[in-house]
């Protein structure tokens, strides 16, 4: 079994870490350079598996990524009107939970084969699920999830790009099969779970492993359909023609060929990066974001041609914020006030709107940091700097959030 790790990690991180490897067909794994502690398997872990699949390594946000597009439009047409741009953003585009219409919007997701897969547990299921994608997509949700407004360093273009996945739909599935592979109703409470626990295993060979690939495979669908709802709504508020895109999940299992065998290779807040594959990897709010290309090399190879999803946390939302009195909706004990966050946007030359000192560039490292730890996996095809950024407001509540 290959495995690397890239950049430095704090001790729960590198432990959790070391327990995916050793539970399961395990043939591989990666810690990228943004790891940190999460649920099961750490966010910026990669874990490759012969016949088996972990939905508690997928996690609870399936299909999470970004979507980013070029405009053919310049910095000099869009910055003078920027903070009309980020208000119609912010007052068309549903942030938190959830719609600012109750209209439905009618996709061909909900006409996807795997549907039939969610029938095997019960009409219940198949119709409460369906019920919530429809009622949800084309959200963005709160937590680290976004829509920005960016300038390509190089030549002034104007790229957006968005963060977010599966939504409601998606943490129900994944809540569903974690409870059906512990013996459970597939809508059972699920209260109390530990998150450093060992990763839940599936098998491919057995029925329930065959129907979670079938159904986090419609949650990816689901995922790139609202991302591109999400985008387009943005596009028509700028008034621009989509001239390039790139658009990846980071929370998700694919099917891989590695060293002439097929794997199941789960990453979370991981981007795929085989050689010539593009993807998005966003900084803080106001940090540079990056477009990059997948390289062929030795290192890329042992990496299992993954790379980071972001610049990775170094304090934890309580950390940063404090905690949450919902009922008087104030914090108390946070290390980043609002007042310290608004003037590193205003320094940074950003119109935000939403967001909180939780999602403040403070908790995360720089981006520039972590790319140069995997540097020899991947080449920067573009520099972007975020001229506006729009999220949930801080006190936004959402289960789904990340």
């Amino acid at each position: 079994m290959q495995s690397i790790v890239f950049g430095e990690h704090d001790e729960a991180t590198i432990r959790q870490w070391h327990r995916c490897l050793s539970v399961g067909q395990v043939t591989g794994g990666v810690l990228c350079a943004d790891g940190h502690y999460g649920y099961s398997q750490p966010v910026g872990g990669v874990i490759a598996y012969d016949g088996e699949v972990s939905p508690s390594g997928v996690g609870y946000d399936i299909a999470c990524g970004n979507f980013a597009m070029k405009l053919d439009a310049m910095e000099e047409d869009v910055a003078p009107s920027i903070g009309a741009i980020m208000d119609d953003i912010a007052s068309h585009i549903s942030f938190g939970i959830g719609r600012k219409t109750n209209d439905p919007i009618d996709h061909a997701v909900f006409e996807e084969p795997e549907w039939a897969a969610l029938r095997a547990f019960g009409d219940d299921v198949h119709d409460e699920l369906k019920r919530k994608a429809y009622g949800q997509l084309g959200t963005v949700g709160a937590g680290n999830h976004f829509v920005d407004v960016f300038v390509e360093d190089e030549t002034g273009s104007i790229w957006i790009a968005n963060h977010f996945g599966s939504r409601g739909f998606g943490h129900t599935i994944a809540s569903g099969f974690l409870n059906i592979a512990r013996g459970r109703h597939f809508f059972a409470p699920v209260q109390g779970e530990p998150m450093d626990q060992r990763p839940t295993l599936l098998s491919l060979d057995d029925e329930i492993g065959a129907l979670y690939m079938e159904a986090m495979t419609l949650a990816g669908k689901y995922a790139y359909a609202g991302r591109e709802i999400v985008l387009e709504t943005v596009r028509q508020i700028i008034g621009a023609q989509g001239i390039d895109f790139v658009h990846n999940h980071h929370n998700y299992a694919w099917k891989e060929v590695h060293d002439g065998h097929e794997r199941i290779v789960v990453r979370k807040g991981a981007t795929p990066a085989a050689p010539g594959q593009r993807g998005f990897i966003g900084g803080s709010m106001t940090d540079h974001s990056v477009i990059v290309r997948g390289k062929e090399t030795p290192e890329a190879k042992r990496a299992l041609y993954s790379t980071v999803h972001g610049a990775g946390r170094l304090m934890s939302r309580t950390e940063a914020a404090g905690r949450m009195n919902w009922k008087t909706k104030k914090r108390s004990g946070g290390q980043v006030s609002e007042r310290l966050m608004q003037e590193a946007v205003r320094r940074a030359g950003v119109e935000l709107r939403g967001g909180g000192p939780d999602e403040s560039p403070f908790v995360y490292r720089p981006l520039r940091d972590v790319l140069r730890a995997h540097e020899g996996t991947i080449a920067i095809e573009h520099v972007l700097r975020p001229i506006g950024v729009a999220m949930a407001g801080a006190n936004e509540y959402d289960p789904y959030k990340d």
